[in-house]
């Protein structure tokens, strides 16, 4: 069985197909996720609320003693943390932009990041064992001993930036629904605003309202609600909901909501610009994917259409032909 199991993955047309197969499933599955896929917003909403509440807590509890820290996350594994700490990881691998990407992709608290610098020890070891398990026991390709050393080294180079690849990605998607959404939310929050709320009950309106477009865009602004109700300076709140979202559009109303609490200028004005604007920016971005769609459509129609085209015309004449011949 086992010798059977190495012939197999020494077989270039066994790979092939598993490659193909493999494709052939992560299309389906992508294809198909979307459609499966349940409501998160009650779940999101409920983690929120607890959040909201371990924010309380922590700040009743840091009034009455300056001591004391209340963690706002559930501890971390113990392997993981007993990894990290023995390595010492976060001094050679955790880094400040690492700890923000972490907050910009949905990801927070101790237990977060402890995975993270976990993963990014484990990841590149294993794919290095495992390219070397690979080259020199399993199939060699043909290549020199050097060659082989270079693949392992690609397999742990690769190891290293995949952790890096899935924030980068999970940030991509999480920015791309808020900055969809962003427009509507303004609008809401500016008829509060002119309304009569307070930008707390604003934010906690939009938060609730918001949530069937972005639930990343609901959880924000129900964490700032929270910040602004206890932490001790309101412009920290702004600044940190800015940091979260990383869009130009949120850090442009947290600085017109910076400068309305310090100085006293009229909100719903520059809430009103700042929605025109955020309205013309997503009209401006589905111009362009519009306008540059043409371009990407062109191989396509080169490789699929126009073979096809020239088949359906030339067909009944060809055989026109071979029959007057």
């Amino acid at each position: 069985m086992l010798a059977l199991l190495l012939e197999n993955l020494s077989d270039m047309r066994f790979l092939l197909a598993l490659v193909g197969g493999f494709a052939v499933m992560v299309t389906i599955m992508t294809v198909a996720a979307p459609l499966l896929e349940g409501s998160m917003l009650g779940k999101r909403m409920k983690t929120v609320a607890i959040e909201r509440d371990k924010i309380r807590a922590r700040e009743r509890d840091r009034l009455a003693r300056q001591k004391e820290k209340v963690s706002l996350r559930q501890e971390p594994k113990a392997f993981m943390r007993d990894i990290v700490e023995r390595f010492k990881l976060g001094d050679w691998l955790g880094t400040e932009n690492a700890k923000k990407q972490l907050t910009m992709a949905g990801f927070r608290g101790p237990q977060a990041e402890i995975g993270f610098l976990f993963f990014r020890l484990v990841t590149p070891i294993g794919l290095f064992l495992f390219a070397l398990f690979y080259v020199f026991v399993i199939n060699d390709f043909g290549q020199p001993f050097f060659m082989r050393i270079g693949i392992a080294l690609g397999g742990a180079y690769v190891g290293i930036k995949a952790p890096e690849i899935y924030l980068s990605n999970a940030i991509a998607k999480r920015q791309l629904s808020m900055r969809r959404a962003f427009p509507d939310a303004l609008d809401l929050m500016l008829i509060c605003v002119e309304s009569g709320m307070s930008i707390e009950l604003a934010f906690r309106k939009v938060s609730t309202e918001i949530g069937g477009q972005s639930v990343p865009l609901a959880e924000e602004f129900a964490l700032c609600t929270a910040e602004l109700s206890y932490l001790s300076e309101r412009r920290q709140a702004y600044e940190n909901l800015a940091a979260r979202t990383g869009l130009e559009s949120v850090k442009s109303v947290c600085t017109a909501l910076i400068q309305a609490e310090r100085y006293g200028t009229p909100l719903g004005t520059a809430l009103r610009t700042l929605a025109q604007e955020s309205r013309d920016q997503r009209m401006n971005e589905a111009e362009k994917k519009a306008a540059a769609l043409p371009p990407k459509l062109t191989v396509p129609m080169i490789l699929f259409f126009l073979p096809v085209l020239f088949v359906v015309i030339m067909t009944p004449a060809i055989l026109k032909v071979f029959r007057i011949t």
